[in-house]
């Protein structure tokens, strides 16, 4: 029961992706806006809007931070690629997902969306993070993809200290990203497709995570420390360049799923990695 308890809590995980996180967020049964100009004409009690697939007159846009009230809101390709003057008004957002929208830069007064708890952007054509995501106190999920171009992670991430679950795929980082491994309470974490080469020694600072994702990379090996993340359930090393596994793997006693395809370890060595970990299910 536990075991079947915890595949449906991982495949939820998985595929969040794919749920309407929107849904989550504002009051209960509250209706959602898909016309701005409504919007802005009624101004107050306006607390969730989807705009997507509209192009957004540029006079309307530049009036969103007046609906100050609001608490969650969609976009999807607009056509924009900078945010409207004072978007930091919106202090009451907890919910914000972009998909196709060109932006080249968060807004300048993203601090004061300090009751933030879901921050998504996809498509996006911005190269950093800036360090005032540190004001985000209340952030929980972070998701940035599809830059197209390098990103920037800036130190001050290890100060989000409900930051839960952390996606970044399918952007260069123009770095080795060590700030993501120093956020203290850390579930989630998936760097797909990020041009890794290695990866931290410090596994210890994850004394929470359960899902590691670090599929579409350039790693050769990964490190003996591995086993101090003693609450991973999930691993995932799909399409990297390892030779092996580390064998302290066979000391975390809560991995379920362990996910090697496109490593190209012969039969025998995954017959190996399935003595190692005799109650983990091994993709390969």
């Amino acid at each position: 029961m536990y075991k079947l308890t915890f595949i449906c809590l991982l495949l939820s995980l998985l595929c969040k992706s794919q749920q309407n996180e929107f849904d989550k967020y504002g009051p209960f049964g509250t209706k959602v806006f898909t016309d701005l100009k409504t919007a802005l004409e009624i101004e107050k009690n306006v607390y969730k809007m989807d705009l997507s697939y509209q192009k957004l007159d540029p006079k309307l846009y530049a009036k969103l931070g007046k609906l100050k009230d609001l608490q969650a809101l969609k976009l999807s390709g607009n056509e924009i690629n900078t945010f409207p003057p004072n978007f930091g008004d919106l202090y009451n957002l907890l919910y914000f997902a972009s998909y196709n929208n060109e932006f080249k830069s968060l807004p300048t007064d993203f601090r004061k969306l300090s009751n933030l708890n879901y921050f998504e952007l996809f498509g996006s054509k911005i190269d950093s993070i800036p360090s005032d995501i540190a004001y985000l106190s209340r952030l929980k999920t972070l998701k940035i993809s599809a830059t197209n171009d390098t990103l920037k992670i800036p130190s001050t991430l290890k100060y989000l200290k409900n930051l839960k679950d952390v996606t970044i795929e399918n952007c260069v980082l123009d770095s080795f990203p060590k700030e993501i491994f120093k956020i203290p309470n850390l579930v989630f974490l998936n760097l797909t497709n990020t041009n890794l080469f290695y990866i931290t020694r410090h596994f210890e600072r994850f004394i929470n995570l359960e899902v590691l994702i670090l599929d579409s990379n350039e790693l050769q090996n990964l490190p003996f420390e591995i086993y101090k993340a003693k609450k991973l359930r999930f691993l995932s090393v799909k399409n990297n360049h390892l030779q092996k596994m580390p064998d302290t793997i066979c000391q975390l006693e809560n991995l379920t799923v362990l996910d090697v395809k496109g490593n190209g370890f012969s039969k025998t060595y995954i017959e190996e990695l399935k003595a190692l970990l005799p109650g983990c299910e091994i993709r390969y």
